[in-house]
């Protein structure tokens, strides 16, 4: 027990828990709409999509989610151009977009005087570095994300698996994925403090992608992607602490980890069964009590 413990004994490790913990909640609601939809993609370019408003945030010297927000915006505003001006599909104007907006972002840390500092802080974060403000705005993150969860469950899941029947139903698709990108949009601007911008998307994609191996119900997925999240955030701190390595990187390959283990043990468990059930099956010959198949006795 001490070995779990003595991590969450300095105040900084206890920051890093309850900050990584409610960035986990919110990335989880989040990501388990991400997931249903297939937006993976979507969610990987936004994550990288805000490194220049980051960047000129540094650079400026002013408050670094209003850039990280305002990178967003821009970010969505060029996919939604490229989508209607041109031919080409989605995924298209998402990597073009991915590309451009990272590499703007790198050649403006260039800029700075400590490159290497703040592109590392940038694009991994610093767990270890959350202050008592970065816990209020996550906790008011994580607040509005399942708010809007429950409050735009019903147009958020016809979304998800229908846009014409959402239509029909008069859930004004648009709009609704217009709500789905800010509600993502805001819980990766929240969190990159915590695990930085390339390893959020861990924690935004992993712990609902494993739940949906163990759940098939919605919110059943959820729950299960919040107690994931949280469990990486805390088993991640315990043991970058031990090991001392990053705790951010830690925190965010935990989900993943988790993912293959769950998935090779119900692969296991699916050949397992597949077996079992071709023992019990009677065979072409034979039936189970041991007539011959097809056999009619005379009377």
């Amino acid at each position: 027990m001490d070995w779990l413990i003595e991590p969450f004994d300095l105040a900084f490790q206890q920051r890093a828990l309850f900050g990584g913990a409610l960035a986990s909640v919110g990335l989880s609601l989040v990501g388990t709409w991400v997931v249903v939809r297939g937006m993976s993609f979507l969610g990987d370019a936004l994550v990288h999509g805000v490194i220049p408003g980051i960047a000129l945030a540094v650079l400026l010297d002013f408050n670094t989610m209003l850039g990280a927000a305002l990178a967003a915006a821009v970010m969505i505003g060029g996919i939604n151009l490229v989508r209607r001006q041109t031919t080409f599909s989605e995924d298209t104007s998402i990597g073009l977009l991915f590309v451009g907006m990272l590499a703007l972002g790198v050649i403006l840390i260039s800029r700075t005087d400590s490159y290497q500092g703040s592109l590392t802080g940038i694009l991994f974060g610093d767990a270890l570095g959350v202050t008592a403000g970065d816990i209020r705005v996550l906790a008011a993150v994580a607040a509005i994300a399942l708010v809007a969860t429950i409050v735009f469950y019903r147009p958020f899941l016809a979304l998800s698996f229908n846009e014409q029947k959402a239509q029909l139903l008069g859930f004004r698709p648009k709009l609704t994925h217009a709500l789905m990108l800010s509600l993502m949009t805001l819980t990766i601007v929240a969190s990159f403090q915590t695990v930085g911008t390339l390893l959020v998307f861990g924690l935004l994609v992993g712990p609902p992608a494993t739940a949906a191996l163990l759940a098939r119900r919605l919110p059943t997925i959820m729950a299960t992607a919040t107690l994931i999240g949280v469990f990486s955030v805390a088993a991640g701190l315990v043991v970058s602490f031990h090991a001392d390595i990053s705790g951010s990187a830690t925190m965010a390959i935990m989900p993943i980890v988790l993912f293959f283990v769950v998935l090779g043990v119900r692969a296991a468990v699916d050949r397992a069964r597949q077996r079992a059930a071709q023992l019990d099956r009677p065979t072409s010959d034979t039936e189970s009590n041991g007539v011959p198949a097809g056999f009619t006795p005379t009377e």
